[in-house]
């Protein structure tokens, strides 16, 4: 039993859909179609989920939304159109969009995710119509009649715990069902959706509850490469990835999966398979508990850029107790968040995201440390660029930070600051963001070719 979730750029046109319905035709285990909202057609195009912002912030402006309600419409009618899809379901579909036309926005905090889930949520109206129209004994299901309760926290929405028994309570449909991703319901029935890589949270949701044997997330390319394609021409992919070596990817930049996409399945034990919509036969990429391929020690290389460095040295820190604490404390009272903080004997490096920072913050927060910390030596960098090495696999080999840092090297790339966790399952470098490419292919070439 699967579940099968399929992204915007494979729901963009007909053509794109009609090769989801062969996939869905070409395998009875493929039950429960998890989906997004219609994505690009062409690299000049817009997303259904952009004119929806767009939808939103005219309506803020009170001025008249009729003319982008047709054109979005126009985007389902045109997908559906050579599927002959019963008249009912477009109908039903545009009365859906010129609801947002009405809906009040004033003191309304769920305003901005009921207009972004519409995408997703009339896009499973559509596919579930066009399996339809093919023979398919499909059915579009509800997050709300599916059971999927999350919390009210609008664009950042979490599952209650106890959606998941009532979404195993359809586990035995004979039905295909289709179920619109990236939103679930409030207890008080109000749409929150997740946050970003919203329809992946959905579909691990939907495999942990249903306690399937796999869950499959078709996207547009074969699998997962181990490095960025912009960067290195034709990079391997990966043919197998843990769990745990798939969220230290995500965190540092992979953008074919959103980190907290993954949690649901991990927990569940459920693999993941990524796999193309427009080359299905091919293998892609399982995430998985354990790998069983052990003999190149790193799996993958990410980069990510926009972070900031608070370098504070002082003599004999580490006799100071709680010294840290201190640290942590202004950093609190400045309602900032820290991503890592390696330190040494007489000095600690903070490294934040930078777009929580802004001139003034940040001449206050100097201020305030020099006051409370009273250093030796205090100074912030920008635009660091955080590499990152991964691989369960490094902690069964001796070298591998020897012979990154001696890449790194090779190229002149001054390291910032460098961070390794117990768990050895990444290393990670803070460079200057203009070297982020030659650093990327070095360490490429380094450990893959």
């Amino acid at each position: 039993m699967k579940v099968a979730k399929f992204g915007g750029s494979s729901l963009a046109s007909s053509r794109q859909v009609k090769k989801v319905v062969n996939i869905i035709k070409a395998d009875s285990e493929r039950r429960f179609i998890v989906v997004s909202a219609p994505g690009k057609r062409s690299s000049d195009d817009i997303k259904v989920t952009d004119l929806l912002v767009e939808l939103y912030h005219t309506r803020l402006e009170n001025r008249d939304v009729s003319a982008l309600i047709e054109t979005i419409f126009e985007r389902y009618q045109e997908i559906g159109a050579p599927f002959h899809v019963d008249e009912a379901i477009l109908n039903q579909i545009r009365q859906d969009l010129q609801s947002l036309a009405d809906i009040p926005y004033e003191n309304n905090p769920h305003f901005y995710d009921t207009v972004l889930a519409s995408g997703e949520d009339n896009n499973a109206k559509l596919i579930a119509g066009i399996l339809q129209a093919e023979g398919e004994n499909a059915r579009y299901v509800n997050p709300q009649e599916l059971g999927m309760l999350v919390t009210d926290e609008p664009q950042n929405a979490r599952i209650l715990s106890k959606s998941y028994t009532s979404i195993y309570q359809w586990r035995e449909s004979e039905e295909t069902l289709v179920i619109p991703g990236f939103f679930g319901y409030t207890e008080a029935g109000e749409v929150c959706t997740f946050s970003r890589g919203g329809s992946d949270i959905s579909g691990a949701i939907v495999a942990a509850g249903l306690k399937v044997d796999l869950y499959e997330n078709f996207t547009d390319v074969d699998g997962i490469f181990v490095a960025h394609p912009g960067y290195i021409h034709h990079p391997e992919s990966m043919a197998e990835v843990t769990y745990r070596e798939m969220r230290e990817l995500a965190y540092a930049g992979f953008t074919v999966f959103h980190e907290e996409a993954l949690m649901p399945s991990y927990r569940a034990k459920i693999p993941v398979v990524i796999k193309n919509t427009n080359n299905p036969s091919h293998p892609g990429t399982i995430i998985k508990n354990e790998r069983s391929n052990h003999d190149n020690p790193v799996v993958g290389i990410a980069s990510d850029e926009g972070f900031s460095m608070i370098y504070i040295s002082k003599y004999l820190m580490n006799r100071e107790v709680g010294f840290t604490l201190r640290v942590l404390e202004i950093l609190r009272d400045f309602n900032l968040n820290y991503e890592h903080m390696p330190s040494g004997i007489d000095d600690i490096s903070i490294i934040l995201r930078a777009n929580q920072l802004n001139p003034e913050l940040e001449e206050e927060l100097l201020r305030k440390i020099a006051y409370e910390i009273d250093p030796d030596e205090l100074r912030i960098t920008h635009d660091l660029t955080m590499v990152v090495v991964v691989g369960e696999g490094m902690k069964h080999r001796v070298g591998t930070t020897a012979e990154s840092t001696a890449a790194l090297a090779r190229k002149s790339i001054n390291i910032e600051m460098i961070n390794q966790g117990s768990s050895e399952v990444s290393i990670m470098f803070g460079i200057h963001k203009e070297r982020e490419q030659d650093a990327i292919r070095t360490l490429y070439y380094t450990f893959f070719e």
